[in-house]
């Protein structure tokens, strides 16, 4: 029996503006599976696909495609340590080469095995290595984006690679990792990349991210990343003495201005945004790097009715995440909002004090998380499909109601 669609839906104008879903699909590929299920309801519909990246995985392949860039392949040393095949893009247009590393492609948790998911242990050191690949191949502007990474060790692997040198009282050469950071007495700068000085290097991240304190990035992020309790405590102490350190040995020379602890940004990636910042980077909200030249707004206010998505909607959506930056948009506008999700935990409902009309997840009944992984994309159209269907009996039901 062939399913019956809905052709008298007045809402045919759909923006679907989605994020990628971690260690599953790319956004552009969340998009498409979104936009299978509604052509199953409306056939006809206006799609506007306008997957969306947060700096996280697929950054650096979604600005090459938007930019007329390309991907340069580069080895360089994983989380763990061992070599991994990464990436960064250089992008396309006028004005100085402008390269885009993204570091959850070398540095990210997805390239940490579930059983050395220890971010005392794991290293930004690859992030400086590309940093170092891009300077070679002529980028005098690097825009670095943060999001899903598997360290917490402040950049210091990152100031390793570029050429600082990171050091015990004995003077020893500081081993990798946040764990060893409430170990670290001094940092030498002589040794860094001096293109440094004349490259333009900017970090697109979560301003809510912070380095230390009660909400420092050890303590929010370290669990998810395999931390103990006690692990928490010594990494957060560790992010205390790097940015105490880098205050004193190495701000000073780069002209840093904000507080290396607090500022906006400062804990991104594990604390990334922190160690980058004392070189001289200049730490952005990352919707407003990300997002330019997508013309969003104007393309949000031209739909009626918006779906975004994400693979977990929790209290963390609402603190920088694509479906709140997008619901704050769309609402400004007038469009409604609908939000698919992997999963749908505590806290989800704050996400309507920002705009989000409803929210929905795409499984379809208990099952594992490797099975939840290997079908989303077929959850995902079942479920836009399902939320269709849903909009189109009410649009049949609200003539009755007024009468």
């Amino acid at each position: 029996m062939t399913r019956p669609t809905l052709r008298t839906l007045r809402t045919h104008r759909i923006a679907i503006a989605p994020s990628g879903f971690k260690e599953s699909l790319s956004a552009a590929r969340v998009a498409e599976a979104i936009a299978v299920g509604v052509r199953r309801v409306i056939p006809d519909a206006d799609l506007d696909l306008i997957p969306l990246v947060d700096g996280g995985e697929g950054t650096a392949e979604a600005l090459a495609l938007a930019g007329g860039g390309r991907l340069v392949p580069v080895t360089a040393t994983g989380p763990v340590g061992e070599p991994v095949a990464s990436h960064f893009a250089l992008l396309g247009g006028p004005g100085p080469l402008t390269a885009v590393v993204e570091m959850a492609a070398v540095a990210g948790l997805a390239l940490v095995p579930p059983g050395l998911r220890h971010p005392g242990a794991t290293t930004t050191y690859g992030v400086g290595e590309l940093i170092r690949a891009a300077l070679d191949a002529g980028a005098r502007r690097i825009l670095v984006g943060c999001g899903d990474s598997g360290t917490s060790d402040g950049g210091a692997g990152a100031l390793q690679a570029l050429g600082a040198r990171l050091t015990d009282r004995h003077g020893r050469e500081l081993r990798r990792g946040g764990g060893a950071l409430h170990e670290l007495e001094s940092v030498d700068p002589s040794g860094l990349d001096p293109r440094l000085a004349d490259a333009e290097l900017l970090v697109a991240c979560n301003p809510y991210n912070v380095l230390c304190g009660k909400r420092g990035v050890a303590r929010v992020f370290g669990p998810q990343k395999g931390a103990t309790p006690a692990e928490v405590e010594l990494l957060s102490a560790g992010l205390e003495r790097l940015a105490d350190v880098l205050t004193r040995d190495l701000a000073p020379r780069s002209g840093v201005a904000i507080d290396l602890r607090t500022a906006p940004g400062t804990g991104a990636s594990g604390g990334l945004g922190a160690g980058l910042a004392a070189v001289g980077a200049r730490l952005l909200p990352r919707y407003d790097v990300l997002l330019d030249g997508l013309d969003l707004d104007a393309r949000l206010a031209r739909a009626d009715f918006v779906i975004t998505a994400e693979g977990a909607l929790d209290h963390q959506t609402v603190r920088g995440k694509i479906p709140a930056e997008v619901a704050r948009r769309a609402h400004a506008a007038g469009v409604p909002v609908l939000v698919l999700a992997g999963t749908i935990g505590p806290g989800a409902q704050d996400v309507r004090a920002v705009g989000v009309d409803a929210y929905s997840s795409i499984l379809p009944a208990p099952m594992t998380l490797v099975e939840a992984i290997g079908r989303s994309g077929e959850f995902l159209a079942d479920a836009a499909e399902r939320s269709m269907r849903i909009m189109a009996l009410g649009t049949r039901i609200a003539p009755l109601a007024a009468a």
